[in-house]
């Protein structure tokens, strides 16, 4: 309990009491001490209650994004980049163009596609003859249905060519357009104007992903693992946003300890309101979790340390305050809870107790 200024009305009201105290008459009883109206209107007094007894951990991680609305886009044909329509950290609508890639492989189906339909061409016309042939009883049933067959294949084949085509995504001339499979930011680009594809390349060119809401992926070492569970509340600060907290859950705990770390991940997951967080962004993370037992618990406000001990101002009524040890089991979020010297249903003096403990124990 740190020692601080007090209002001027109550170092009077307690001066008065003061003055009044040492100016007994000789041999008669002390005067007891009374709290003054003043006085009383400025303290605080609480309550000893039974609290469930809380800790807290505190953890690093990264933001990343939720992996379940991220899409890799590789390249589906060969060819070189002609032209790249959006830049990194972009925010893109399904469908939209992201590049254009020149491709052998799409001219070559364009060749392909006119042969096809070409040879569709002789084959209905060839079809036709065979018709009238037939008609004039010059050609057989079977000259007429290997014609339909001919004009059949050539038809298929353009059809092929058609999907191939559209699987491609082809674009004007002989060009492969590549496109937003989904709505959201552009997180990884791996592709510059010139550069050389194949479809046979393990490397993407664009990561797509939604940011609406996005993970906290935490470590844990394995001293404190027992202690990490999932539902557990979370409170997550940044270095960019110092003044905001941000809450989420746990709502996956790995269980799995990274060879070389030696920890394990757990997963926040968190409504990314305003598109605050970004990903990789450092996150400090804290627990708060019960312990799974009760103890009376006072205002951290009420204690006061003084020669090596903590007391406080246990309340009655004005005029009967007591000075009382106790034992602090420990201190956490502006509470503190009590192993010895309070019972549960005990006011104590909150807030301007220092005086009245400075005048009781003079």
């Amino acid at each position: 309990m740190k020692r601080y200024a007090l209002p001027i009305a109550l170092v009077a009201a307690l001066a008065v009491w003061t003055g009044c105290k040492h100016s007994q008459a000789e041999g008669t009883e002390a005067t007891t001490f009374v709290l003054s109206d003043t006085m009383m209107a400025s303290i605080t007094i609480d309550t000893t209650v039974i609290k469930p007894v809380e800790n807290e951990l505190r953890l690093s991680g990264k933001v990343t994004p939720d992996m379940g609305k991220v899409l890799k886009l590789y390249p589906l044909v060969s060819g070189y980049v002609k032209d790249i329509k959006v830049q990194l950290g972009d925010y893109v609508k399904k469908g939209q163009v992201l590049a254009v890639i020149q491709s052998g492989e799409i001219a070559d189906y364009d060749k392909q596609l006119s042969q096809a339909q070409s040879d569709l061409a002789v084959a209905e016309k060839g079809l036709k003859v065979a018709q009238d042939l037939y008609k004039s009883q010059l050609a057989t049933e079977k000259d007429v249905v290997n014609a339909e067959g001919e004009a059949s294949k050539a038809k298929a084949e353009i059809g092929r060519i058609n999907e191939l085509l559209q699987i491609y995504r082809k674009g004007s001339g002989s060009t492969s357009i590549v496109t937003a499979p989904i709505s959201g930011y552009v997180i990884e680009k791996n592709i510059n104007n010139g550069m050389e594809l194949r479809s046979d390349n393990s490397s993407h060119m664009f990561t797509i992903s939604e940011l609406d809401d996005v993970w906290i992926m935490a470590n844990v070492f394995e001293t404190d693992i027992s202690r990490v569970k999932e539902g557990y509340p979370a409170d997550i600060s940044t270095i960019s946003y110092p003044d905001k907290i941000f809450h989420g859950r746990i709502d996956k705990v790995y269980n799995v300890l990274d060879p070389d770390t030696k920890t394990m991940q757990v997963r926040i997951r968190l409504d990314n309101e305003g598109m605050l967080l970004k990903p990789e962004m450092f996150a400090s993370v804290l627990l708060r979790y019960r312990e799974g037992m009760e103890m009376p618990a006072i205002p951290s406000s009420a204690v006061i340390f003084d020669k090596g001990k903590n007391f406080v101002m246990v309340f009655r009524d004005k005029f009967n305050i007591d000075t009382r040890e106790i034992k602090v089991a420990k201190a956490l979020n502006e509470t503190s809870y009590i192993s010895r010297g309070l019972q549960p249903g005990e006011k104590i003096i909150s807030r301007n107790q220092l005086l009245i403990y400075d005048a009781l124990n003079d």
